[in-house]
């Protein structure tokens, strides 16, 4: 007979105003096992993680802890109880070291109250080893990429004798050799007995780690299985319902004449002596592996950072160095891949933020005509089937899927000539990911000229007329749709091409 369930959730329902989150969802994590949670972008997922982590309250439905009933009155209490939570983005103190980051508020301290800190260096260590990791105990955080610092997250629930590990998009931001070793972090702590929920959008991370699925749609419970014998078609059906016919919907186009011209564009330490055209009607993606330039490209193009050598043109208009309003006002648009960042001002509503970038044309006598504003951002709200209550509500309230709707919005509704998109899906569920491809798709039917950059190589592969690839700041590769491959592009990008 199986044993109990360290952590279950039985019938939890949970609202927000008019807005059902969960309803009726059950779950179970046994010790020794991963476990997948499933979804798309507002399915649920967060207000369940948040349920069992003590966030929320829910109003019907009930938690237990090794087969006992549990109430969890804050975080502080899950924590407490073993029950802790991994974030997409850590939260260290960047000033302290490692092992002060790990016990913080609770450092053994000597007889005379001073901290023992060979104490807490020995114990930062000790917990490194269990994990089979190596990392300094007193560098400081501050330095750390996100890796280590999830790495470090992780060891302090450790610290407190967590047995539930719940981690929410661990591997969005790490490169393909920290997953693999974060991966090996998580099997070491199944075969020391944690139970280990894990959330990702990347199905293939799911069916490489877990051992079995829950799935939820529309804040209820579509089916709790093993994954044994499940495809990822099987899994994509119940998460959107319907079957996925077409991930990356390519239309066949005619590229026309040139919309984007860069020439020998350099800035040094980042990438030197990049040149390439993207025409009118054609999808150009460009990839490597992270830290090749890609983004620093993008960013450089679109008058962010300032180049120190070569030209940049837009229908033929050479652009003033360092100047993103130039670049606008020539056609250029940039959706960043840092939506929240770079992107969004997350406390303004939906609609002044996809209205940032048509300001001259609501203001009027200086006075902003709120009238003009919410009708430009209602119908490109419309156009791209964002998702939300009150088109008044802060952008922040927004599923991940969602906000990249809006920060799409608020490009589009320049009516660039040029589109460049860096990461256009990532962190967002495989239903959203089609309709983003779509939506690109059909700009460039319209005769935009699309720059893509994406770290999915399935995604480059899928929807680019060419790829570029980079290798270090340079380019490396041209490689035609037809004969692009994964083992090509990849070639390219370390370096070696075929």
């Amino acid at each position: 007979m199986r044993e109990p369930p360290v952590l279950a959730a039985h019938g939890l329902s949970k609202s927000f105003g008019a807005v059902r989150a969960l309803r009726d969802v059950s779950l179970e994590l046994h010790a020794g096992e991963a476990h997948a949670l499933a979804g798309e972008n507002g399915a649920g997922k967060s207000t369940l993680i948040k349920t069992l982590a003590g966030v929320h309250r829910p109003d019907t439905g009930s938690l237990s802890l090794d087969g006992e009933p549990v109430v969890f009155q804050g975080p502080a209490a899950a924590r407490d109880a073993g029950v802790a939570v991994i974030y997409q983005e850590p939260t260290l103190f960047p000033d302290l070291s490692v092992a002060e980051n790990i016990f913080m508020g609770r450092r053994p301290r000597r007889s005379l109250g001073r901290v023992d800190h060979k104490a807490v260096h020995a114990a930062a260590r000790s917990l490194f080893a269990r994990l089979a990791v190596d990392l300094d105990p007193e560098q400081p955080a501050r330095g750390l990429s996100i890796a280590d610092q999830q790495i470090v997250e992780i060891a302090k629930a450790l610290s407190f004798d967590a047995r539930v590990l719940i981690m929410d998009e661990p591997t969005a931001a790490l490169t393909g050799s920290e997953v693999a070793r974060l991966f090996g972090v998580v099997r070491t702590l199944r075969e020391q007995g944690a139970a280990v929920l894990f959330i990702s959008h990347r199905l293939e991370e799911i069916f490489a780690l877990c051992q079995r699925v829950t799935t939820l749609r529309d804040g209820a419970l579509i089916a709790s299985e093993p994954l044994d014998g499940l495809t990822e078609d099987d899994l994509v059906r119940r998460m959107v319902g319907r079957d996925l016919d077409e991930l990356y919907p390519k239309q066949d186009t005619q590229a026309g004449d040139v919309a984007l011209s860069v020439r020998r564009l350099t800035r040094e330490g980042v990438f030197t002596d990049v040149s390439f055209d993207v025409r009118r009607g054609e999808i150009v993606g460009l990839a490597g592996l992270v830290g090749a330039g890609r983004s620093e490209v993008a960013r450089t193009v679109f008058g962010v950072d300032r180049w120190d050598a070569g030209t940049v043109e837009v229908q033929g208009r050479a652009l003033t160095n360092g100047a993103p309003s130039a670049a606008m006002a020539a056609g250029l648009a940039l959706v960043p891949e840092d939506r929240r960042a770079q992107g969004l001002v997350m406390d303004m509503s939906i609609e002044r933020n996809i209205g940032l970038t048509g300001l001259r044309t609501t203001v009027r006598a200086g006075l902003m005509d709120r009238g003009a504003e919410r009708s430009r951002a209602l119908d490109w709200a419309l156009r791209l089937q964002v998702k939300y209550a009150r088109i008044a509500d802060a952008v922040g309230t927004l599923s991940g899927g969602n906000q990249q709707k809006v920060v799409l919005a608020k490009w589009l509704a320049t009516g660039p000539r040029v589109l460049i998109v860096d990461e256009p899906t990532r962190g967002i569920d495989v239903g959203t990911k089609a309709e983003v491809h779509r939506l690109l798709s059909e700009l460039a039917a319209d005769g935009v000229a699309v720059l893509m950059i994406s770290s999915d190589l399935p995604e480059i592969l899928g929807m680019a007329d060419r790829v570029l690839v980079m290798h270090e700041g340079r380019l490396t590769a041209e490689i035609p749709r037809a004969t692009a491959t994964e083992e090509s592009v990849m070639a390219a990008a370390t370096g070696r091409p075929e």
